[in-house]
């Protein structure tokens, strides 16, 4: 049987230490450390664990935090509290947001081994048992959204996922892939639904705006203040605050925002007592936040505290086979809307739109299917209908990446085509492996000098399922 795999996280070393040499004794567990949760959050997005141990009191992010990314992350992942601020009250929070048992310092090591042993049989239990309940559509997509691809598909998981946490969200992706909906989504299926949704785009508001606009002000707090306004996280109390590209947030006004979200309270500007608040955030920007904090453009402490749960959308260009959908759909919602009778498209056209790598996402594809079905002079739409201009067919045809226009943008691409080589060349190099090896995982991971839990990890960031190449 292989070792299962055991998270610890506390800040302090003599902790961590301990535990984790209780378990190597028992020479059956592979088990990782972690000085923080930010660093625990890392290290869930690259990897999966059998079971995590967390300390509760911890600088910057606590462990019932911890707790609920973990949920949100890896659901059927049990969680062990650990703490020395044992009270009811916190023993009850831990429980009720789902951790699977909470030890109070100082524990025996027996007492430990036995929780230990107590959440992994819970884990074995739940691998064969455990279904995750999402109800996606793999007709034409989910929620609002067309499509059925694979990478969708992926997205829909991960929505579902997080619907019923209240773990921060952020999301990235290029301008058009439909960054706003995902925050609608997780609203419309979590427990918040029937609260508010409010949604505020950061590049629409000077910087003085944006922050009366977040936090509110009261009457007089500065001139044109002529009276008090409740700000935006005071609005989306009990409900879900969507902030739209916040890569364009001062770094001034990041401060404010990072310890609104710390203490979970908001003070209106020129007030000075603290409103507290709950609601569920979810971020969204179109720009690398990691290459903003490496260049001193936005706050490190905020990127992790945003980054609890990321979803990354994928350009339409990624997803080539959700075109089709996505023409039918936008034909027939503009032809009700406009009141035309359109039978469809000529071939030519169908040929170019299915062909095009859409700079501009779904917005542009729901653009030009508008245009078209406004201009189309007969009941089929043809090629010229679309009237795209030179520059837009010459960014539409360069392939499978489209031609940057900005630094940044060229900067993104750059790291992305990267990124998608590396992919390519380890999942060659885990199918290679594997075929030397007769699909045996352990004889390739072994040839290869990969732990063989590391190499599982490997396997299913790839989706390379050796149970599906055997049954072949």
């Amino acid at each position: 049987m292989e070792p299962m795999k055991i998270l610890i996280v506390d800040d302090e070393t003599v902790i961590r230490d301990a535990l984790k040499r209780i378990l190597d004794n028992q020479q059956r567990f592979f088990v990782d450390t972690c000085s923080s949760g930010y660093g625990a959050i890392e290290l869930l997005h690259k990897q999966d664990f059998d079971l995590i141990v967390t300390d509760l009191k911890m600088p910057g992010m606590s462990g019932l935090e911890v707790l609920k990314a973990v949920k949100a992350l890896q659901p059927n992942v049990p969680v062990i509290i650990i703490t020395g601020y044992a009270t009811v009250d916190t023993a009850v929070e831990a429980m009720k947001n789902g951790a699977f048992d909470y030890l109070s310092k100082p524990f025996a090591p027996d007492q430990f081994l036995e929780k230990v042993e107590e959440a992994l049989k819970q884990r074995r239990l739940g691998d064969d048992e455990y279904e995750l309940r999402c109800e996606v559509s793999h007709q034409h997509g989910f929620d609002q959204f067309i499509g059925e691809s694979h990478e969708m598909q992926k997205v829909y998981r991960r929505i579902m996922q997080v619907a019923s946490a209240s773990s921060t969200v952020l999301v990235t992706g290029e301008s058009g892939t439909g960054k706003e909906l995902v925050a609608r989504a997780i609203h419309n299926h979590g427990p918040r639904r029937e609260q508010p949704f409010v949604a505020l785009d950061c590049t629409s508001l000077a910087e003085t705006l944006l922050e009366s606009e977040l936090f509110g002000h009261v009457k007089g707090a500065f001139t044109g203040a002529t009276q008090s306004k409740v700000g935006l996280f005071k609005a989306a109390d009990n409900g879900t605050l969507f902030l739209d590209e916040v890569s364009n947030i001062s770094l001034s006004t990041q401060a404010k925002l990072l310890r609104v979200l710390q203490m979970r309270q908001v003070t209106p500007i020129g007030d000075t007592k603290p409103i507290p608040i709950n609601i569920q955030l979810v971020a969204a920007t179109n720009r690398n936040l990691k290459t903003m904090v490496s260049e001193g453009a936005f706050r490190e402490d905020l990127f992790f505290r945003l980054n609890i749960i990321p979803i990354e959308m994928p350009p339409l260009r990624e997803r080539k086979g959700d075109i089709p959908l996505l023409i039918s759909h936008f034909l027939k919602k503009f032809a009700t809307q406009i009141g035309r009778d359109i039978r469809g498209l000529a071939p030519d056209a169908r040929e170019f739109l299915e062909g095009y790598s859409y700079p501009g996402n779904v917005r542009e594809l729901e653009n030009v299917i508008e245009r078209a079905v406004v201009l189309a002079e007969s009941d089929v739409i043809r090629k010229e209908d679309l009237e795209l201009t030179d520059c837009e067919v010459r960014l539409g045809e360069t392939g499978p990446e489209r031609i940057p226009v900005t630094s940044e943008e060229l900067k993104e691409m750059k790291h992305h085509i990267r990124g998608q080589a590396i992919e390519a060349l380890e999942r060659s190099f885990l199918i290679c492996a594997l075929e030397r090896n007769n699909w045996n995982a352990t004889r390739a991971a072994e040839e290869t000098g990969i732990l063989r839990p590391n190499f599982q990890s490997m396997l299913k960031k790839h989706g390379i399922s050796i149970k599906a190449q055997l049954d072949k």
